[in-house]
């Protein structure tokens, strides 16, 4: 694919908090793009799907919450590096986190981005937007 030319996202967001997952959700409606929305509710859940084949990663960011029950963000980052075929598939972290412990951990995964989650909905809105008009137009591996 052109790298110049946009291309349909896809977000699979990694989130065991119902509100902030339809946060998510109702953000993507309102910033009017054209993404597809995947969700599982925890590292395990992504890792198994992704194994499976159930979930593509093609042109696809995930979007990974850090504090989850079974498997956690970090936990579920070092599973997904240490599969060849995605191991530089496109992670942004948005969590509550603020811990210096935890921007290094993700960002030794090689993370592209940390977000720490937005206290209002217009800045989730805000934080949609900008990564589907940054992510829409990038060559994915």
């Amino acid at each position: 694919m052109n790298p110049l030319q946009p291309h349909k996202l896809r977000i699979f967001l990694i989130e065991d908090d119902e509100i902030d997952a339809e946060n998510v959700r109702r953000a993507l409606i309102e910033s009017e793009r054209p993404i597809t929305l995947d969700v599982a509710r925890d590292g395990q859940e992504a890792i198994d799907r992704i194994r499976s084949g159930a979930q593509s990663l093609e042109h696809t960011v995930i979007l990974l919450d850090l504090n989850m029950p079974r498997m956690n963000g970090i936990e579920f980052l070092e599973a997904l590096r240490n599969e060849e075929t995605h191991s530089s598939t496109p992670v942004v972290v948005l969590t509550t986190s603020d811990s210096e412990r935890d921007k290094v951990q993700a960002y030794g995964f090689n993370v592209a981005g940390y977000i720490l989650k937005p206290v209002t909905f217009k800045e989730f809105v805000k934080i949609m937007k900008v990564i589907e008009s940054y992510w829409r137009m990038q060559e994915f591996p």
